[in-house]
């Protein structure tokens, strides 16, 4: 008989044992459960009130789905680590942009940055559209009737003033709509100390504060063309904020941070160091100019004080093509002749 109960006295706490595992599992459980139920309302009751191109503005919930139309603004959500489910231009990017982050399979395009393509973009379903006030105000009740649609100013007469914290002011409002502030900070943190050791690269080989002129050089309408970047411009100062000083100045100020302009013009600037962006299909220097005696005879042509730039170096970009355009500056300043 004593064997008996000892018997079931160990059966019953094997029961119960057996029953109290299951309730931990099921509590814990239920509790992950109830954490994804909490940050999925947090998400849909969660609302930022930004100041756009057209005004104050309130975006509802957390943007996961984004339509982008302008390449700065595509480039910036990838230095947040999210993607884009739609890009304008989308063939033509990785000619002009190269921060070293391709795009999935997944994005669509969605026609040209000039006239993206409604159909295209109300097909994605998106949460939000990006775009710009220069481009897309035609559009704007178009793109309002798919999604909330965020416009910038990037070349307003109030950005113009200094775009480089132009463009960290977007990429943070970007940051804020879409629930990223500490990574942008990181972010740009992460910038800010790429032109410190570009810098220190300059420092060692003896280059610190070069003086210069910096051009986008392309051909229009069969003319060599060059666009001259001013001190405003993005590109001068993340060259300036090396301890580089640039050399060319406008009588007034250049909105979109350069001013377009023929070869003539270079030689009020013959004592500076000329670097130059260029695409290789398209190299005035080599080809239009090549023999020019205009070109041929300034100083910095003849004592090899000219400096080529990848045609990828792109100039309106955000963090990320901020600190390849350091590198590339700083990789063009130093290779050997």
């Amino acid at each position: 008989m004593k064997k008996f109960w000892l018997f079931a006295l160990m059966l019953g706490l094997v029961v119960l044992a057996a029953c109290g595992d299951g309730s931990e599992e099921g509590s814990e459980s239920e509790g992950t459960e109830n954490q994804e139920e909490e940050t999925t309302e947090e998400e849909e009751t969660r609302s930022v009130t930004i100041e756009d191109a057209n005004g104050e503005q309130t975006i509802e919930g957390t943007p996961k789905k984004v339509v982008v139309l302008e390449w700065t603004y595509a480039e910036n959500l990838q230095a947040l680590g999210m993607e884009p489910v739609g890009v304008a231009g989308l063939d033509q990017y990785g000619d002009w942009v190269n921060v070293g982050i391709p795009f999935s399979e997944k994005v669509e395009d969605v026609g040209t940055r000039q006239e993206p393509n409604l159909e295209a973009i109300s097909r994605l379903n998106p949460d939000l559209i990006i775009g710009v006030d220069f481009r897309h105000n035609a559009i704007k009740e178009d793109l309002e009737s798919i999604a909330p649609t965020v416009m910038f100013a990037p070349y307003s007469e109030e950005a113009a003033q200094d775009q480089f914290q132009n463009m960290k002011d977007e990429f943070n409002t970007m940051a804020k709509i879409v629930d990223k502030e500490d990574k942008a900070e990181q972010v740009l943190s992460d910038m800010e100390n790429t032109f410190k050791e570009q810098q220190a690269r300059l420092e060692e080989a003896g280059k610190d504060g070069m003086n210069y002129v910096i051009t986008q050089a392309f051909t229009m309408q069969d003319t060599p063309t060059l666009r001259l970047f001013t001190d405003n411009s993005m590109v001068a100062q993340i060259m300036n904020s090396m301890g580089m000083k640039n050399d060319y100045e406008s009588e007034k100020l250049e909105v979109y941070g350069y001013t377009e302009t023929t070869v003539e013009a270079l030689q009020n600037y013959q004592d500076s160091n000329f670097f130059y962006i260029v695409q290789e299909e398209d190299n005035i220097f080599k080809n239009q100019l090549a023999g020019n005696p205009v070109w041929e005879n300034l100083a910095f042509v003849k004592e090899d004080r000219t400096y080529q730039m990848p045609g990828d170096a792109w100039t309106f970009g955000g963090p990320l093509s901020a600190e390849v355009l350091a590198e590339q500056v700083v990789n063009a300043a130093l290779e050997e002749k």
